[in-house]
């Protein structure tokens, strides 16, 4: 990649990591509301492409220039119903204390983004990193017995949602005046990603259940090169644990588990936190997760988005 992302020199790419993660920061003698403003113009999701993960470092953006950053290279955002926004597109990370296992966001639904923001507010003193892992290298270096399980058929997920949850999250999708009481599960089969196999039922409680089918294994947004990219080992905070198996309906082996497991915390690196620092994943083909969080003032924002064609 060449190390100049602007014209004028504002802004500066090199390696971070062992695997093609890139950080970006403020070239050398260039202040840094000026380096940031150049991002708007960078080609974050043309890096993104080749990077998997990029990590945004020395600007100190506001909230507000975080937000403004994520509308410039997403065609729409999505949410969490159950986390709480900070300004047109963030949102507060609260996930509780303990270790997050390897994920994709909204991985285990038919409404993973395309691209996962992080902003850190205030770093944690010590500890509460944040965990990636490139699908790439993991599908890499699975066994031929794993690769062929895999291939050969879809996992399933399953869970019950409650109905505030669900009919809060179709609400801010189908983005047309209407609140969550006046949305149905029409809704969200309209709002699901294109190509997604789920099926939805509304139970007399109005909660919802849904089982839907996706492969751990698949191309990218930007490539066809195989990704391991799931949320078998995907937290369940704010939400009922899924039911997770092969389609047909078969449990995951437990070797098998006990190999993809092992693989993927083997190639697992780190982002220690600074305070105003933006990650940028591509959602499609770097897992993350988090190590436990070792100091409650820790505050990060997050936003799901899709990336504009």
């Amino acid at each position: 990649m060449n190390a100049s992302l602007t014209a004028d020199n504002t802004l500066k790419l090199t390696s971070v990591g062992d695997g093609d993660g890139m950080m970006i920061t403020p070239s050398p003698g260039h202040g840094a509301g000026v380096a940031f403003a150049a991002l708007f113009e960078a080609g974050l999701d043309g890096l993104l492409a080749d990077a998997g993960h990029l990590l945004i470092r020395g600007f100190q953006p506001t909230v507000e220039d975080f937000n403004d950053l994520v509308q410039q290279y997403s065609s729409r955002t999505t949410l969490d119903p159950a986390r709480v926004f900070h300004g047109s597109a963030a949102q507060k990370v609260d996930s509780g204390h303990d270790p997050i296992g390897l994920h994709l966001e909204n991985g285990g639904t038919p409404y993973a983004p395309e691209l996962l923001w992080f902003h850190c507010v205030k770093a944690a003193r010590s500890g509460s990193e944040t965990t990636v892992c490139d699908g790439y290298r993991v599908w890499d270096a699975l066994s031929e017995r794993a690769k062929e399980a895999f291939a050969a058929q879809p996992v399933r997920y399953a869970r019950t949602v409650p109905a505030e949850l669900w009919r809060r999250l179709a609400a801010f999708m189908a983005g047309d005046g209407r609140g969550p009481d006046d949305v149905s599960v029409a809704d969200l089969y309209e709002q699901a990603n294109p190509g997604s196999k789920v099926e939805f039922r509304e139970n007399e409680d109005g909660s919802l259940h849904y089982d839907y089918q996706v492969h751990a294994a698949h191309p990218t947004k930007w490539s066809s090169r195989t990704a391991w990219a799931n949320s078998l080992l995907g937290p369940s905070f704010n939400y009922e644990t899924p039911d997770i198996r092969f389609a047909d309906g078969s449990a995951l082996p437990d070797d098998l588990v006990a190999e993809y497991t092992s693989v993927t915390e083997a190639v697992t690196e780190e982002i220690p936190w600074q305070d105003g620092d933006i990650v940028l994943i591509d959602n499609s083909r770097v897992m993350h997760g988090r190590r436990a969080i070792t100091d409650p003032e820790r505050t990060i924002l997050n936003s799901q988005s899709y990336a504009r064609s």
